[in-house]
């Protein structure tokens, strides 16, 4: 079967790449995430294994212990980060089939250093300024551009909420509010005790979704429920359930 995590490893590289010139550390979640996001993963790596984590974001996670051996990124409390080797890397391997050989065979970097790395130091202590200085454009409805025009908690309970039916993103019931304090969509409810599942579908249709870890399509969230209030929340720069949420994980 399919395993595509080698050709994830240069997308790691590049989505920490962008992390550092804009002075923040993603975390691990969030660096996989978006890294299956960029070269989708097949069914069988969407697959969920004991514990519920898809196949996918599993061995690409193991994966990336050789990216931290070669000397390419690091791992610590405070997030991931590319070091000036993996941005050398990015510039010297142009694919990711390139990149994953050149770890295969232990490659050496260019002795130059690539001119992408002594671009993006450079860049770094003026991006926060610009950041503070230009306020955050919006939209009409007052939302941050770059925000969906709707999210909606689309799952088995629907029903239970008021919808018409389950499964439905442009049910009323299940469309949840835009919070600009910390830029998260929540819903909140009650339902009775039992075993849910559900997926965020964007704009009011099934055309851009979101499943467990921020996979696009991907397996369904699912939560055991105790039975009374409850709350939902979404991180749309993960496309995946925030920690905020109060659920308890089935």
């Amino acid at each position: 079967m399919p395993n595509n995590a080698h050709l994830r490893l240069r997308p790691v590289l590049e989505i920490l790449a962008e992390a550092a010139a804009n002075g923040t550390r993603p975390d691990a979640r969030e660096v996989i995430s978006e890294a299956l996001r960029r070269v989708p993963p097949t069914a069988y790596e969407q697959e969920l294994l004991s514990g519920g984590v898809p196949r996918g974001f599993k061995n690409l996670t193991a994966a990336t212990a050789r990216l931290v051996k070669a000397g390419w990124m690091s791992k610590g409390r405070g997030g991931w980060a590319v070091t000036e080797d993996g941005l050398r890397a990015v510039a010297a391997f142009s694919s990711p089939s390139d990149l994953a050989e050149a770890l295969d065979a232990g490659t050496p970097l260019p002795e130059a250093p690539a001119p992408t790395a002594d671009a993006k130091p450079a860049a770094r202590p003026e991006a926060p300024a610009q950041m503070a200085e230009a306020p955050a454009q919006v939209t009409e409805s007052g939302r941050p551009t770059g925000q969906p025009a709707s999210v909606a908690v689309v799952g088995d309970f629907g029903v239970l909420l008021g919808a018409d039916r389950d499964w439905d993103p442009a049910a009323g019931a299940v469309q949840m509010r835009f919070e600009p304090d910390d830029g998260l969509w929540r819903l909140d409810g009650e339902l009775p005790a039992g075993r849910y599942a559900f997926k965020f579908a964007l704009n009011g249709s099934w055309e851009e979704n979101y499943g467990a870890y921020g996979l696009p399509d991907g397996a369904n969230h699912e939560f055991q429920h105790d039975g009374g209030a409850f709350t939902i929340a979404y991180n749309h720069n993960s496309r995946d359930l925030a920690p905020e949420s109060q659920l308890t994980p089935a």
